[in-house]
């Protein structure tokens, strides 16, 4: 009985000491001599000895889609493929978000940095850019029957990829996808006042 006592308060703190971890003490480690617990890394832009092209850094497999960021299934490189690909996004592409004053609260603020300029604070192409002479051709007004008949899809892919008459450029690598879809709620309710 007195050994395991003895053997008791040995232990004890041994197994505190043991607990005590921090930068400059790391503690006791099982296999820590193996690359179980430090492994060994190289930094990003740093020569790296295991891989064939000696980079750390490496490119992304071919085809890799980023979690969250699915391409749009509508695209196209020349004018008929796009013309073909628009048509089928304004049959196929339905708007996945829920309207709410949220959201268009939301969309109010993405049209007013992306869109006024061009299309005037009230939808009626009258903005800045076009008023001061910055640009010559009077931009599409959104409040009229010929964009407001349009399906969310159309919309949202002229957003996404501009207009085909090339007047009105992409703007798919500035709002994102949910923010489109809230600037054609707002659109729409421009129409209503």
């Amino acid at each position: 009985m007195r050994y395991i006592r003895l053997f008791i308060l040995i232990l004890i703190p041994l197994i505190i000491m043991a607990c005590n971890r921090g930068k400059n003490n790391p503690g006791y480690d099982y296999l820590g001599s193996h690359d179980m617990y430090y492994t060994k890394f190289y930094k990003a832009y740093a020569p790296n000895p295991i891989l064939k092209d000696s980079m750390t850094n490496q490119l992304p497999v071919e085809g890799t889609v980023a979690r969250g960021k699915m391409p749009f299934p509508y695209q196209g490189s020349t004018l008929p493929e796009r013309a073909v690909n628009q048509s089928k996004a304004s049959k196929e592409w339905m708007n996945p978000v829920t309207v709410s004053d949220e959201v268009i609260a939301a969309g109010k603020w993405h049209y007013q940095m992306f869109c006024s300029t061009c299309h005037g604070v009230a939808g009626k192409g009258d903005g800045y850019l076009y008023t001061s002479k910055l640009f010559l051709a009077k931009p599409t007004s959104l409040v009229e029957s010929y964009v407001q008949g349009k399906p969310d899809g159309e919309i949202y892919y002229v957003i996404t990829y501009g207009s085909i008459s090339g007047l009105m450029g992409p703007h798919g690598s500035q709002i994102l996808p949910a923010d489109r879809w809230n600037i054609i709620y707002y659109v729409r309710e421009l129409a209503k006042k």
